[in-house]
Protein backbone atom coordinates (compact mmCIF):
# COMPACT_ATOMS: atom_id res chain seq x y z
CA UNK A 1 0.00 0.00 0.00
CA UNK A 2 1.36 3.75 -1.04
CA UNK A 3 2.28 5.59 1.87
CA UNK A 4 0.08 8.97 2.40
CA UNK A 5 1.91 12.06 1.50
CA UNK A 6 3.11 13.53 4.55
CA UNK A 7 1.12 17.09 3.69
CA UNK A 8 -2.24 15.53 3.84
CA UNK A 9 -1.05 13.88 7.29
CA UNK A 10 -0.44 17.25 8.57
CA UNK A 11 -3.65 18.68 6.99
CA UNK A 12 -5.82 16.10 9.06
CA UNK A 13 -4.15 16.80 12.14
CA UNK A 14 -5.23 20.60 11.34
CA UNK A 15 -8.77 19.78 10.88
CA UNK A 16 -8.76 18.11 14.21
CA UNK A 17 -7.04 20.81 16.49
CA UNK A 18 -9.40 23.18 14.43
CA UNK A 19 -12.50 21.03 15.34
CA UNK A 20 -13.11 21.36 11.43
CA UNK A 21 -15.76 19.20 10.47
CA UNK A 22 -14.37 19.08 6.49
CA UNK A 23 -11.00 19.13 5.04
CA UNK A 24 -11.16 19.94 1.30
CA UNK A 25 -8.48 19.41 -0.99
CA UNK A 26 -8.20 20.55 -4.56
CA UNK A 27 -5.38 20.47 -6.93
CA UNK A 28 -3.30 23.44 -7.09
CA UNK A 29 -5.40 25.22 -4.39
CA UNK A 30 -4.24 25.36 -0.43
CA UNK A 31 -6.22 23.54 1.25
CA UNK A 32 -8.93 24.51 3.13
CA UNK A 33 -11.35 23.25 6.54
CA UNK A 34 -14.71 24.27 7.02
CA UNK A 35 -15.31 24.99 11.01
CA UNK A 36 -18.75 25.37 12.29
CA UNK A 37 -20.02 26.26 8.79
CA UNK A 38 -16.77 28.64 8.17
CA UNK A 39 -14.46 28.09 5.40
CA UNK A 40 -10.69 28.67 6.69
CA UNK A 41 -7.92 28.27 4.34
CA UNK A 42 -4.71 26.61 5.54
CA UNK A 43 -1.53 28.28 5.78
CA UNK A 44 -0.01 25.60 3.44
CA UNK A 45 1.48 25.21 0.01
CA UNK A 46 -1.32 24.17 -2.65
CA UNK A 47 -2.13 20.53 -3.02
CA UNK A 48 -0.17 19.13 -5.95
CA UNK A 49 -1.65 16.93 -8.45
CA UNK A 50 1.14 13.97 -7.22
CA UNK A 51 -0.08 14.48 -3.46
CA UNK A 52 -3.75 13.48 -4.57
CA UNK A 53 -2.83 10.75 -6.51
CA UNK A 54 -0.61 9.10 -4.30
CA UNK A 55 -3.86 9.60 -1.51
CA UNK A 56 -6.15 8.19 -4.09
CA UNK A 57 -3.92 4.68 -4.02
CA UNK A 58 -3.12 4.51 -0.44
CA UNK A 59 -7.41 4.31 -0.40
CA UNK A 60 -7.53 2.03 -3.13
CA UNK A 61 -9.15 3.86 -5.11
CA UNK A 62 -9.91 2.55 -8.47
CA UNK A 63 -7.95 3.95 -11.62
CA UNK A 64 -10.85 4.75 -13.66
CA UNK A 65 -12.91 6.23 -10.74
CA UNK A 66 -14.18 9.36 -11.08
CA UNK A 67 -16.05 9.74 -8.46
CA UNK A 68 -15.45 7.46 -5.09
CA UNK A 69 -16.02 7.01 -1.60
CA UNK A 70 -13.95 5.47 0.68
CA UNK A 71 -12.50 5.98 4.28
CA UNK A 72 -9.72 7.01 5.60
CA UNK A 73 -7.41 6.66 8.96
CA UNK A 74 -4.77 9.00 9.65
CA UNK A 75 -1.48 7.88 11.12
CA UNK A 76 -2.67 9.83 14.61
CA UNK A 77 -5.85 8.02 14.58
CA UNK A 78 -8.15 10.34 12.85
CA UNK A 79 -11.35 8.85 11.12
CA UNK A 80 -12.37 10.25 8.01
CA UNK A 81 -15.16 9.35 5.37
CA UNK A 82 -13.51 10.79 1.95
CA UNK A 83 -14.64 11.26 -1.38
CA UNK A 84 -12.74 11.20 -4.57
CA UNK A 85 -13.80 13.21 -7.58
CA UNK A 86 -13.02 15.60 -10.04
CA UNK A 87 -13.72 19.19 -10.93
CA UNK A 88 -12.61 21.08 -13.64
CA UNK A 89 -10.91 18.53 -14.96
CA UNK A 90 -8.51 18.24 -11.79
CA UNK A 91 -8.57 16.15 -8.77
CA UNK A 92 -10.01 17.01 -5.27
CA UNK A 93 -11.27 15.47 -2.55
CA UNK A 94 -13.25 15.85 0.68
CA UNK A 95 -12.34 14.39 3.91
CA UNK A 96 -15.38 14.51 6.53
CA UNK A 97 -14.00 13.66 10.03
CA UNK A 98 -15.58 11.28 11.96
CA UNK A 99 -15.80 11.92 15.72
CA UNK A 100 -14.51 8.58 17.64
CA UNK A 101 -17.37 9.13 20.64
CA UNK A 102 -20.46 8.27 19.88
CA UNK A 103 -22.93 10.81 20.98
CA UNK A 104 -25.79 9.81 23.88
CA UNK A 105 -28.98 9.73 22.64
CA UNK A 106 -30.55 11.69 25.50
CA UNK A 107 -28.48 14.58 24.45
CA UNK A 108 -28.41 15.25 20.64
CA UNK A 109 -32.09 16.80 20.90
CA UNK A 110 -34.43 14.22 18.79
CA UNK A 111 -37.79 12.78 20.48
CA UNK A 112 -35.73 10.35 22.79
CA UNK A 113 -38.75 8.59 24.31
CA UNK A 114 -40.39 7.75 20.50
CA UNK A 115 -36.74 6.61 19.38
CA UNK A 116 -36.69 3.89 22.30
CA UNK A 117 -40.21 2.72 21.36
CA UNK A 118 -39.26 2.24 17.80
CA UNK A 119 -36.15 0.15 18.83
CA UNK A 120 -37.98 -1.89 21.15
CA UNK A 121 -39.56 -3.25 18.21
CA UNK A 122 -38.46 -7.00 17.33
CA UNK A 123 -39.74 -5.86 13.30
CA UNK A 124 -40.22 -3.15 10.96
CA UNK A 125 -38.59 0.12 9.22
CA UNK A 126 -37.32 2.97 11.05
CA UNK A 127 -35.79 5.70 8.81
CA UNK A 128 -33.95 8.38 9.33
CA UNK A 129 -34.13 11.19 6.93
CA UNK A 130 -32.61 14.90 6.10
CA UNK A 131 -30.53 16.29 3.53
CA UNK A 132 -26.50 16.08 3.21
CA UNK A 133 -24.92 17.93 6.94
CA UNK A 134 -28.09 17.26 9.01
CA UNK A 135 -26.60 14.82 11.72
CA UNK A 136 -28.27 11.55 10.37
CA UNK A 137 -25.30 9.27 11.23
CA UNK A 138 -25.23 10.85 14.42
CA UNK A 139 -28.31 10.01 15.38
CA UNK A 140 -27.98 6.71 14.08
CA UNK A 141 -25.00 6.24 16.03
CA UNK A 142 -26.76 6.93 19.00
CA UNK A 143 -29.36 4.32 18.70
CA UNK A 144 -27.30 1.82 18.03
CA UNK A 145 -25.29 2.48 21.25
CA UNK A 146 -28.24 2.93 23.42
CA UNK A 147 -28.82 -0.41 21.57
CA UNK A 148 -25.74 -1.54 22.46
CA UNK A 149 -25.69 -0.33 26.28
CA UNK A 150 -29.06 -1.62 26.89
CA UNK A 151 -30.16 -4.64 25.14
CA UNK A 152 -28.67 -8.29 23.82
CA UNK A 153 -28.85 -7.92 20.12
CA UNK A 154 -26.94 -9.18 17.04
CA UNK A 155 -26.71 -5.97 14.72
CA UNK A 156 -25.19 -5.96 11.14
CA UNK A 157 -24.58 -2.45 9.46
CA UNK A 158 -23.72 -2.09 6.34
CA UNK A 159 -22.49 1.74 5.26
CA UNK A 160 -20.96 3.39 2.67
CA UNK A 161 -18.07 3.91 4.76
CA UNK A 162 -18.19 2.46 8.33
CA UNK A 163 -17.91 5.73 10.16
CA UNK A 164 -18.47 4.51 13.90
CA UNK A 165 -16.77 1.70 15.14
CA UNK A 166 -18.87 0.16 18.11
CA UNK A 167 -17.20 -1.64 21.04
CA UNK A 168 -19.26 -4.45 22.68
CA UNK A 169 -21.20 -3.67 25.77
CA UNK A 170 -24.61 -6.35 25.48
CA UNK A 171 -24.80 -6.09 21.53
CA UNK A 172 -22.84 -7.64 18.92
CA UNK A 173 -21.83 -6.32 15.90
CA UNK A 174 -21.09 -7.33 12.95
CA UNK A 175 -19.66 -3.97 10.50
CA UNK A 176 -19.61 -4.08 7.03
CA UNK A 177 -18.20 -2.03 4.25
CA UNK A 178 -19.03 -1.13 0.87
CA UNK A 179 -16.48 -1.94 -1.88
CA UNK A 180 -14.47 -3.94 1.19
CA UNK A 181 -16.78 -6.33 2.73
CA UNK A 182 -19.65 -6.69 0.44
CA UNK A 183 -20.09 -5.30 -3.08
CA UNK A 184 -23.21 -3.50 -2.91
CA UNK A 185 -26.10 -2.26 -0.10
CA UNK A 186 -28.54 -4.52 -1.59
CA UNK A 187 -26.07 -7.24 -1.57
CA UNK A 188 -24.87 -6.43 1.58
CA UNK A 189 -28.06 -6.44 2.61
CA UNK A 190 -29.30 -9.42 0.97
CA UNK A 191 -26.50 -11.83 2.95
CA UNK A 192 -26.62 -10.29 5.77
CA UNK A 193 -30.21 -12.22 6.02
CA UNK A 194 -28.79 -15.15 6.78
CA UNK A 195 -26.25 -14.21 9.19
CA UNK A 196 -28.29 -14.21 12.39
CA UNK A 197 -29.14 -10.42 12.85
CA UNK A 198 -31.86 -9.23 14.96
CA UNK A 199 -31.28 -5.44 13.77
CA UNK A 200 -29.79 -4.33 10.79
CA UNK A 201 -28.25 -0.69 9.56
CA UNK A 202 -28.25 0.24 5.90
CA UNK A 203 -26.07 3.03 5.61
CA UNK A 204 -28.73 4.68 2.84
CA UNK A 205 -31.08 3.47 0.46
CA UNK A 206 -29.81 5.01 -2.53
CA UNK A 207 -32.15 2.86 -5.62
CA UNK A 208 -34.67 0.30 -5.70
CA UNK A 209 -33.08 -2.83 -5.85
CA UNK A 210 -31.94 -1.67 -1.65
CA UNK A 211 -35.06 -0.38 -0.77
CA UNK A 212 -37.04 -3.60 -1.73
CA UNK A 213 -34.33 -5.51 0.19
CA UNK A 214 -35.07 -3.26 3.01
CA UNK A 215 -38.76 -3.66 3.01
CA UNK A 216 -37.98 -7.79 2.30
CA UNK A 217 -35.92 -7.81 5.57
CA UNK A 218 -38.64 -5.81 7.59
CA UNK A 219 -41.06 -8.65 6.52
CA UNK A 220 -39.42 -11.34 7.09
CA UNK A 221 -39.26 -10.41 11.09
CA UNK A 222 -36.01 -8.13 11.34
CA UNK A 223 -35.75 -4.50 12.98
CA UNK A 224 -34.56 -2.10 10.13
CA UNK A 225 -33.04 1.06 10.67
CA UNK A 226 -31.96 2.92 7.15
CA UNK A 227 -31.48 6.57 6.51
CA UNK A 228 -32.45 8.59 3.21
CA UNK A 229 -32.12 12.04 1.64
CA UNK A 230 -35.29 13.65 1.93
CA UNK A 231 -36.23 17.19 3.47
CA UNK A 232 -39.31 16.09 5.29
CA UNK A 233 -41.66 13.18 5.92
CA UNK A 234 -43.98 13.46 2.76
CA UNK A 235 -40.73 13.53 0.45
CA UNK A 236 -39.44 10.42 1.86
CA UNK A 237 -42.52 8.32 0.89
CA UNK A 238 -42.25 10.14 -2.36
CA UNK A 239 -39.03 9.35 -3.09
CA UNK A 240 -39.47 5.42 -2.00
CA UNK A 241 -42.94 5.38 -3.78
CA UNK A 242 -40.80 6.73 -7.18
CA UNK A 243 -38.11 4.20 -6.97
CA UNK A 244 -40.39 1.80 -7.94
CA UNK A 245 -41.80 1.01 -11.16
CA UNK A 246 -45.45 1.52 -11.96
CA UNK A 247 -46.04 -1.90 -12.11
CA UNK A 248 -44.41 -2.91 -9.21
CA UNK A 249 -45.36 -0.07 -6.89
CA UNK A 250 -48.47 -1.00 -5.61
CA UNK A 251 -46.68 -4.15 -4.23
CA UNK A 252 -44.00 -2.13 -2.55
CA UNK A 253 -46.25 0.71 -1.03
CA UNK A 254 -48.30 -2.38 1.04
CA UNK A 255 -45.13 -4.01 2.29
CA UNK A 256 -44.35 -0.29 3.37
CA UNK A 257 -47.47 0.79 4.73
CA UNK A 258 -47.37 -2.31 7.32
CA UNK A 259 -43.38 -2.37 8.15
CA UNK A 260 -42.94 1.15 8.75
CA UNK A 261 -42.69 1.87 12.21
CA UNK A 262 -41.66 5.53 12.21
CA UNK A 263 -39.64 8.26 9.68
CA UNK A 264 -37.44 10.96 12.03
CA UNK A 265 -36.76 13.42 9.85
CA UNK A 266 -33.92 15.99 10.77
CA UNK A 267 -32.65 19.92 10.02
CA UNK A 268 -29.44 21.51 11.51
CA UNK A 269 -30.10 25.00 11.73
CA UNK A 270 -28.01 28.05 13.42
CA UNK A 271 -28.47 28.20 17.31
CA UNK A 272 -28.94 31.97 19.16
CA UNK A 273 -26.04 31.24 20.80
CA UNK A 274 -23.97 31.81 17.64
CA UNK A 275 -20.06 31.37 17.07
CA UNK A 276 -21.54 28.61 14.58
CA UNK A 277 -23.37 26.55 17.14
CA UNK A 278 -26.27 24.29 15.43
CA UNK A 279 -30.12 23.12 16.85
CA UNK A 280 -31.69 20.25 15.44
CA UNK A 281 -35.14 20.78 14.76
CA UNK A 282 -36.81 17.17 14.17
CA UNK A 283 -40.28 15.75 12.71
CA UNK A 284 -40.93 12.49 13.17
CA UNK A 285 -44.27 10.17 12.48
CA UNK A 286 -44.98 7.44 14.04
CA UNK A 287 -47.19 4.91 11.54
CA UNK A 288 -50.66 4.39 12.39
CA UNK A 289 -54.11 3.24 10.93
CA UNK A 290 -54.37 6.67 9.21
CA UNK A 291 -51.16 7.31 8.23
CA UNK A 292 -50.82 3.41 6.74
CA UNK A 293 -53.61 4.33 4.50
CA UNK A 294 -52.56 7.99 3.37
CA UNK A 295 -49.08 5.71 2.06
CA UNK A 296 -51.19 2.95 0.44
CA UNK A 297 -52.99 5.57 -1.59
CA UNK A 298 -49.79 7.90 -1.88
CA UNK A 299 -51.98 10.92 -0.29
CA UNK A 300 -49.50 13.43 0.62
CA UNK A 301 -51.65 16.04 1.69
CA UNK A 302 -53.39 13.90 4.32
CA UNK A 303 -50.45 12.75 5.68
CA UNK A 304 -49.00 16.22 5.94
CA UNK A 305 -52.34 17.39 7.42
CA UNK A 306 -52.12 14.35 10.28
CA UNK A 307 -48.67 15.25 11.25
CA UNK A 308 -50.03 19.07 11.84
CA UNK A 309 -52.33 18.45 14.25
CA UNK A 310 -50.96 14.68 15.43
CA UNK A 311 -50.37 14.65 19.52
CA UNK A 312 -46.66 15.90 19.67
CA UNK A 313 -46.13 12.70 21.96
CA UNK A 314 -45.93 10.42 18.91
CA UNK A 315 -45.99 12.42 15.64
CA UNK A 316 -45.20 16.27 15.26
CA UNK A 317 -44.26 18.41 11.82
CA UNK A 318 -41.14 20.73 11.03
CA UNK A 319 -43.27 23.93 12.27
CA UNK A 320 -44.11 22.67 15.42
CA UNK A 321 -40.32 21.97 16.25
CA UNK A 322 -39.31 25.18 15.03
CA UNK A 323 -42.26 26.32 17.10
CA UNK A 324 -40.83 24.99 20.31
CA UNK A 325 -37.27 25.54 19.87
CA UNK A 326 -37.91 29.44 19.40
CA UNK A 327 -40.23 29.01 22.62
CA UNK A 328 -37.55 27.60 24.58
CA UNK A 329 -35.11 30.26 23.53
CA UNK A 330 -32.92 28.49 21.25
CA UNK A 331 -33.34 29.02 17.82
CA UNK A 332 -34.65 32.69 16.88
CA UNK A 333 -37.92 33.61 15.27
CA UNK A 334 -36.20 35.05 12.49
CA UNK A 335 -34.21 31.76 11.37
CA UNK A 336 -37.40 29.92 11.69
CA UNK A 337 -39.27 31.56 9.80
CA UNK A 338 -36.25 31.54 6.80
CA UNK A 339 -36.65 27.84 7.13
CA UNK A 340 -40.07 27.19 7.29
CA UNK A 341 -42.22 25.75 4.46
CA UNK A 342 -45.00 28.16 5.48
CA UNK A 343 -43.91 31.07 7.66
CA UNK A 344 -47.29 32.91 8.20
CA UNK A 345 -48.52 29.25 9.72
CA UNK A 346 -45.42 29.56 12.20
CA UNK A 347 -46.18 32.81 12.75
CA UNK A 348 -49.84 31.83 14.11
CA UNK A 349 -48.68 29.40 15.77
CA UNK A 350 -45.76 31.09 17.86
CA UNK A 351 -48.47 33.74 18.94
CA UNK A 352 -50.24 31.35 20.74
CA UNK A 353 -47.36 28.12 20.92
CA UNK A 354 -46.08 29.15 24.52
CA UNK A 355 -48.77 27.57 26.99
CA UNK A 356 -50.19 25.11 24.26
CA UNK A 357 -47.02 23.86 23.55
CA UNK A 358 -45.98 23.12 27.49
CA UNK A 359 -49.65 21.49 27.74
CA UNK A 360 -48.96 19.31 25.03
CA UNK A 361 -45.24 18.25 26.72
CA UNK A 362 -46.67 17.75 30.06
Amino acid sequence: MTDVPESIQLYCNAAKEHNASDLILHEGQQPIVRITGSMTTLEAPPITLDELREFRLHCRVPEDAVDYDTSFISGAGIRFRVNFHRQLGSEAAVLRRISSKIPDLEEIGVPTEIVKKWALRNSGLVIVAGPTGAAKSTTMAAILEWINMNHERHVVTIEDPVEYIFQRKKALFTQREVGQDTSSFAEGLRRSLRQAPDIIFVGEIRDAETASVVLQAAETGHLVFTTLHASDTGEVMERLSSLFPKEERSGHLQILASQILGVLCQRLLPSVQGGGSMVLACEYLTNIGLTRRCILSEDLPSLRGYLSTANVKESCDFLRSYASLVTQGVLSEEVALLSASNPSELRRRLRGISSNYANEQD
